[in-house]
């Protein structure tokens, strides 16, 4: 792809629920800077991944994989500003840059207005739609991974000139990476087309995204990344869309999509593994989003939510993307709201799950 320069519910078993439990203490500023271990700072916070990190990448390409309309951006900054992040608000993303330290936003690569203080303190080459799988991204006409390691090499090229390879050195080996993907491959790709279904079934299909993320990490940790954390699969099977089409009647969640994801973890998680044994001096930190999510719908009151199964946009049961515009009326309180939309999670949503899958997991980067 060429780009601009700048450019089924499962059950839990009890020690998961004992485990969700004793880091569940969820503090009333979800968003605040976590305290980093042994006075460390971080310089910046740089993001690979797909629509749910995403923070603008696709405005800036040919795709109808967009979301810079209204209502998306609902509760961004003074309200209808709508940037490109599929939310009504913030992505995880921007929570985690501020979890570090570094900064509230966190900005898409391709934003032609990005100064270099904002390439010095972390950016974003995350592209809704895109996947492990280099097809997903290629059926959707968005920034494929391999795109996004190239932008990656062009970013480290232009902080490079501007502040010398030295500085440049330390900015890259001690910045936290995020890599968020996979939902995309199974969702659309595998589950929507027969086009991998002709030749691969769910074991040897989730075999080849996994090898795909190794391959990723490979390569990032080559051009310098040493502190690079990897969230898995969520439940895809419980988003609204998913229990709209696959959960029957009483809309469950759908149980293949959430199998497929389970397998994949399970598949990613050893491939990262295998790879902080290779690469001993690396961070490399698996983080668990699929249990997190599950609980919050099992303990919704807990964190102030009444809706879990339906998105805020529309009727909540498909409405994504360009299907979840200004014409649609959106719920009257989104923080009641689990789910933006009918795939996305609304901003207070991401902040409980950020706090809850990312706050214990702090310490294990340094």
């Amino acid at each position: 792809m060429k780009f601009p320069s700048q450019e089924l519910l499962f059950q839990l078993p009890a020690a998961i629920i004992l485990w969700c439990l004793s880091i569940a203490i969820i503090s009333p500023k979800y968003g605040c800077v976590v305290s980093l271990p042994n006075n460390e700072t971080v310089p910046a916070v740089i993001v690979f991944g797909d629509s749910i990190v995403d923070s603008g990448n696709n405005n800036y390409i040919t795709t109808i994989v967009k979301c810079n309309f209204q209502p998306y951006g609902e509760e961004f900054g003074g309200g209808n500003q709508p940037t490109g992040r599929f939310s009504n608000g913030l992505v995880p993303s921007d929570i985690i840059a501020t979890k570090f330290g570094v900064k509230k936003l966190l900005p898409p690569y391709l934003d032609p207005n990005l100064r270099l203080q904002d390439l010095l303190t972390g950016v974003n080459f995350a592209s809704g739609g895109a996947g492990y799988d280099p097809l997903t991204s290629e059926l959707a006409s968005v920034i494929s991974l391999s795109d996004q390691l190239e932008m990656f090499r062009e970013y480290k090229q232009k902080i490079k000139e501007a502040v010398g390879e030295n500085r440049t050195a330390t900015i890259i080996s001690k910045s936290i990476y995020i890599m968020c993907m996979g939902s995309n491959d199974i969702a659309n790709t595998y589950t929507q087309t027969p086009i991998r279904r002709a030749h691969y079934d769910i074991p040897s299909y989730t075999d080849l995204m996994a090898s795909q993320a190794s391959n990723f990490l490979q390569e990032l940790y080559g051009l310098g990344a040493r502190r690079i954390g990897v969230i898995g699969m969520p439940a895809i099977g419980c988003v609204p869309y998913h229990r709209t089409i696959g959960g029957g009647i009483h809309r469950a969640c759908s149980g293949s999509e959430n199998q497929a994801a389970i397998l994949f973890n399970t598949k990613l998680l050893s491939q990262i593994d295998a790879l902080q044994k290779k690469f001993p001096e690396s961070r490399l930190v698996y983080l668990d989003i699929y249990n997190p999510l599950l609980y919050v719908i099992q303990n919704r009151a807990k964190y102030g939510f009444e809706v879990i199964d339906k998105g805020c946009c529309g009727t909540g049961n498909i409405e994504v993307g360009i299907l979840c515009n200004h014409h649609k009326k959106t719920c009257s309180n989104s923080s009641s709201y689990l789910f933006w939309d009918s795939y996305h999670p609304t901003e207070e949503a991401y902040n409980v799950l950020c706090s809850i899958a990312f706050d214990n997991k702090i310490k294990d980067f340094f």
